[in-house]
């Protein structure tokens, strides 16, 4: 890289004196056919203030064994310094983030950005910094909100993604590699993106705006400098930019936003349904003219869907008055919504429309942590399955909702959103089933489903 750095260097060293004696005859015009050249410079002056550059920086703890042996008892009692030792380690992360807030000093970003961070560091485009407070985050959406206490802030208006078309003209404002206020522009390639496994909920925006490392939580706009998405992830294969960007709608992030402004998290709650897409075979098989959908394959009795209703085979087109295509459409507006919030379902069966009205159920707060277990769980946290998990298809289990990092459980292998659906070669059905088996053991057998796959962890 710095070898073609320099042939360029070089080459401008003999270009610009051709440039200089020509200059008269090779200006650029100031206008074509009496109109001015078309700029993006207007709109940009307008919100760029209002995009702010993120850095974090947080410690982590190494391990470090010594000796083999030290793992061993019968050599620990030899050895003072028979446990393992570990040192710290400064990691330092690169971010974007748009203040939406002026006067509250309020800025979204994406919560990976700020994940773990000991200290945030918000600088703004007039050369000014302040100390960031993380108002909340939701891992899930990949959405964050944090608060800076600095005067004369500049916000950027906000847009409405759900009107945006493909082939609209976007722009994306972030802080690419560190190199701070970079704007590259493109067009919506495509809208509705999931299935993707970036995050829990997805609904995104694709652009061929270049986007790249820090800019995660910059700014989409459109070409009335409109916030129209949070840009978040990339297509890299080979670690760099290749046109295929997802920014988070901003719609869906201001609702996410809501609730992590009025409660510091999303208080997501359950409908009580396992969903899949409807496809032509299945709306074959199922005898219906229907062909787009989120059919609904199992109904939890008692919850909420079997008491409004909902039936297995159900095929729902709307809910809440948007359109319903695929599974993820029907996730994604549950997830949004509060525990306790109305949801009305448009559903076919037997070939006619019902209307169906329910409540968003809270899930239950039925939850534990790995030390009352088991000592080799110490730092977990399990609780019962909810919609996300069930809609994938698993039948049973239990969600490890979190690992302290240098835990016991850690050390073991255990890591978030782990689902255990054995143990000791006994079916975990909940929590109180999982309890059973790993209680008094001083070995433990799990068998995980961790993300698409599966694998068993020994504790022993």
């Amino acid at each position: 890289m710095k070898i073609k750095l320099i042939i360029l260097a070089l080459s401008l060293v003999f270009i610009v004196p051709a440039l200089v004696s020509t200059k008269a005859h090779s200006a650029l015009p100031s206008s074509v056919a009496g109109e001015p050249l078309p700029t993006l410079a207007p709109m940009l002056e307008g919100v760029q203030d209002a995009v702010v550059n993120i850095s974090t920086e947080s410690q982590i703890k190494i391990r470090r064994r010594t000796s083999p042996f030290f793992d061993d008892p019968f050599f620990q009692r030899f050895f003072e310094q028979g446990r393992p030792r570990s040192r710290s380690q400064k990691r330092q992360g690169l971010g974007s983030g748009v203040v939406f807030n002026a006067s509250e000093g309020l800025i979204l970003t994406n919560a990976h950005v700020i994940q773990g961070a000991d200290k945030i560091t918000v600088n703004l485009k007039d050369g000014r910094d302040a100390q960031a407070s993380v108002i909340g985050a939701d891992k899930d959406s990949d959405v964050a909100v944090i608060k800076i206490e600095l005067a004369g802030l500049s916000e950027i208006p906000l847009g409405d993604s759900d009107i945006l078309r493909v082939g609209d003209f976007v722009v994306a404002i972030g802080n690419p590699f560190g190199l701070r206020q970079t704007v590259t522009s493109g067009i919506v390639s495509a809208l509705g993106r999931s299935g993707l496994g970036i995050e829990s909920y997805e609904d995104f925006i694709q652009t061929d705006a270049s986007i790249n490392p820090g800019n995660s939580g910059g700014a989409l706009v459109n070409l009335r400098g409109e916030l129209v998405g949070i840009n978040t992830a990339i297509v890299a294969p080979s670690g760099g930019n290749v046109g295929i960007g997802f920014s988070i709608p901003i719609n869906m992030a201001l609702q996410i936003k809501d609730q992590i402004v009025e409660f510091g998290e999303v208080q997501r709650g359950r409908l009580g349904v396992r969903i899949q897409d409807l496809t032509p075979g299945l709306a074959q098989a199922f005898d219906i003219e229907q062909s787009r959908g989120a059919i609904i394959t199992k109904v939890e009795k008692g919850s909420m869907a079997d008491k409004a209703g909902v039936e297995s085979g159900d095929v729902v087109v709307f809910a809440n008055q948007k359109a319903v295509t695929k599974g993820a459409d029907l996730r994604n507006t549950i997830g949004l919504l509060r525990v306790g919030e109305r949801l009305d379902l448009e559903v076919m069966r037997g070939g006619e429309i019902k209307l169906i009205t329910t409540n968003i159920g809270d899930i239950a707060v039925d939850s534990t942590v790995g030390k009352n277990l088991n000592p080799r769980l110490d730092g977990a946290s399990f609780s019962p399955l909810d919609d996300q998990q069930l809609s994938r298809g698993i039948e049973s289990g239990v969600l490890v909702s979190s690992v302290e990092q240098n835990s016991a459980a850690w050390y073991n292998g255990v890591r978030p959103n782990d689902i255990i659906v054995s143990a000791n070669r006994k079916t975990v059905n909940d929590l109180d089933s999982f309890r059973m088996a790993i209680a008094k053991q001083d070995v433990l057998l799990l068998n995980i489903v961790r993300g698409n796959g599966a694998l068993f962890l020994l504790l022993q």
